[in-house]
């Protein structure tokens, strides 16, 4: 079976375990860097980025992070989670684990009482996905290898390059687990790629 890990410092942790576990593939929750070796692609979630790069430092987790994007093993962000995959981000010098390349702005659709729902087009996944804005980021410009997998009023709010996929939005806060689905079927390909 198909082990998805979910980063388990902050977020919404519990809701993308149900989300996986609804499309037939095992969720670890993962709270210590060791715990990655154990599982075929990883989850970042929502949450707040600034907080979950503390998190990430305090419990020494980003070489380990950073090992495992170049291990080939698919790895989805999502809200602030697309905020730690992205090689850019408007603001600041750095970038977190800065694998994607994918510049993005930080709440970009406003704070938290500006938060919305928006039916979403996504390639290969949806024509009519209900997503969740919560404080989102966006991407703002994506390289030329990143494939545009969704778009809201003229944004894109979901994109995927190789085995890394970001989007801006909560998947996991609605009963849709088609874009959940999606990653896992990202994962079953890579794992077919690398046997």
């Amino acid at each position: 079976m198909i082990k998805v890990g979910v980063l388990g410092l902050q977020g919404a942790v519990r809701e993308h375990v149900l989300s996986v576990e609804a499309c037939g593939a095992e969720a670890v929750v993962i709270k210590r860097k060791e715990q990655l070796d154990e599982v075929d692609g990883l989850i970042l979630p929502g949450g707040e980025s600034t907080t979950m790069r503390r998190l990430i430092d305090k419990y020494d987790f980003m070489d380990s992070l950073k090992e495992f994007a170049q291990s080939g093993k698919p790895m989805f962000g999502t809200c602030a989670g697309l905020i730690l995959l992205a090689n850019h981000i408007i603001g600041y010098d750095e970038p977190h684990i800065g694998v994607m390349d994918v510049q993005v702005e930080r709440n970009s659709f406003g704070r938290q009482r500006e938060s919305f729902e928006a039916d979403l087009d996504i390639a290969g996944v949806a024509g009519d996905f209900a997503a969740v804005f919560i404080r989102a980021p966006h991407i703002v410009e994506a390289g030329e290898n990143v494939e545009v997998l969704a778009k809201h009023n003229g944004r894109i709010v979901a994109a995927r390059e190789g085995r890394f996929l970001g989007c801006s939005f909560h998947p996991e806060l609605t009963d849709d687990h088609r874009l959940t689905g999606y990653f896992i079927e990202m994962i079953k390909e890579s794992k077919q790629v690398t046997i």
